[in-house]
């Protein structure tokens, strides 16, 4: 079989909308679809069962970090990453460019992808001083110092592909530059020329018949460097495309880059948003053409205790759920909703009991997932706004925020 085939089921006239099915070697994939992070071949505090029983469908991992730790070799002497974690779905592996801005000038500069990129969300600027980047990066390649032992290594393209194909994911993605929000025009294109440049090698260093490859399109906030992007890009081979890097100052402007971006992708082949997840981001990425997300976001708050229901985000932890008998949200079909009342959820964040990271994380990406699946429905239904509309009233007006217009 091919490494991947993609068919458009559905659209929603009026948008770029559409439900459609994706076939890897290790299972189909409904779209569009959300992924949850699985960076160290792992969920955090959930087993391979546990995203199967919430309706999780395809998992993403990190191939810089596994390269790192503990290893691609070692994976490939497990047969692979599917073996190694036991989850016998669909893998999609980043490439490692994330991390060439995360430990460079996101670490120099104190931001971040999703959190302090938006002026309305907080300052680009994080407590205390800002610490020394990690990376040094040339035409040919990444030089970086490793977090765990500070030790020196090398990421090229082909590095980064060799690395995908022992890890055995269905999915990898060609290695780029994910440059910073703050950076300035001169080195947002300074980065793109070797973002296509990479894109080039990475083709070419891809010799696994059984892995999909996915091309990435970046360019900052700028226009003319987007366009310039998506359209080489989308010229190239690539099974797939993803959009990333810096997506402007404002949730406005990253609807507005996604404008700009997909209508000149290949509308034969998924695509898929790098890094965003929060739920008015999926129906505003979907309404433009999006088929696939990823994002810590569900996870990394359930972790603090901050939890999805249709009226918005709540925090288990205060003080007023201490004699709640009822589950964080009525009919909600995760286990966490099931059994447990936010009131016992409370003690066990309070305890600080490793249980609350797993029923929290459960309730979550179950809420997520769901909401993904009703996005679909009512694609192939034809009732894509109107359910938008109804559901981003009801849980940004209980967050004290305005409506959608």
């Amino acid at each position: 079989m091919n490494a991947l085939s993609f068919v458009v089921e559905s659209r929603r006239a009026g948008s770029g909308a559409r439900a459609g099915r994706m076939l890897t070697p290790h299972g189909l994939v409904h779209t569009p679809a959300f992924m949850p992070v699985g960076t160290q071949a792992a969920v955090k505090s959930l087993t391979p069962d546990e995203l199967a029983v919430i309706g999780t469908e395809i998992i993403l991992a990190n191939a810089y970090h596994l390269y790192l730790r503990p290893g691609p070799e070692l994976i490939a002497h497990f047969g692979g990453l599917h073996q190694f974690m036991g989850w016998d779905g669909p893998i999609l592996t980043d490439s490692g460019g994330f991390q060439v801005f995360s430990l460079g000038f996101g670490l120099e500069q104190g931001v971040g992808k999703i959190a302090r990129i938006f002026p309305e969300q907080a300052t680009p600027q994080v407590k205390g001083e800002h610490k020394p980047r990690l990376t040094s990066v040339d035409e040919e390649g990444v030089t970086f110092i490793s977090h765990l032992d500070g030790l020196r290594h090398r990421f090229t393209a082909t590095k980064s592909i060799e690395t995908q194909q022992l890890l055995g994911a269905d999915i990898i993605l060609a290695f780029d530059e994910c440059t910073s929000p703050l950076a300035s025009y001169e080195y947002t294109r300074k980065a793109l020329q070797r973002t296509h440049h990479w894109a080039e090698e990475s083709l070419a260093a891809k010799t696994s018949s059984q892995q999909a490859l996915f091309g990435i399109v970046q360019g900052g906030e700028y226009r003319d460097l987007r366009e310039e992007s998506a359209q080489f890009i989308g010229t190239l081979p690539f099974d797939g495309f993803a959009i990333g890097g810096s997506l402007g100052k404002s949730k406005r402007s990253m609807y507005e880059i996604l404008e700009w971006t997909v209508p000149l992708l290949p509308d034969n082949k998924p695509r898929h948003l790098l890094g965003i997840g929060e739920p008015e981001d999926l129906f505003e990425g979907v309404q433009r053409g999006i088929d696939l997300f990823d994002c810590v976001a569900p996870t990394r708050l359930a972790r603090h205790g901050m939890l999805y229901t249709r009226r918005g985000r709540i925090n288990i932890k205060n003080a007023q759920y201490r004699e709640d008998q009822s589950p964080i949200e009525a009919g909600c079909p995760c286990p966490t909703c099931r059994h447990f009342a936010k009131g016992y959820l409370r003690h066990l964040f309070v305890a600080g009991e490793l249980l609350a990271f797993r029923l929290a994380t459960l309730h979550n990406l179950r809420f997520i997932l769901n909401l993904m699946r009703e996005i679909r429905e009512s694609i192939l239904a034809g009732r894509f706004f109107t359910f938008k509309e109804g559901f981003l009233a009801e849980y940004r007006t209980e967050r004290g925020e305005r409506p959608p217009t």
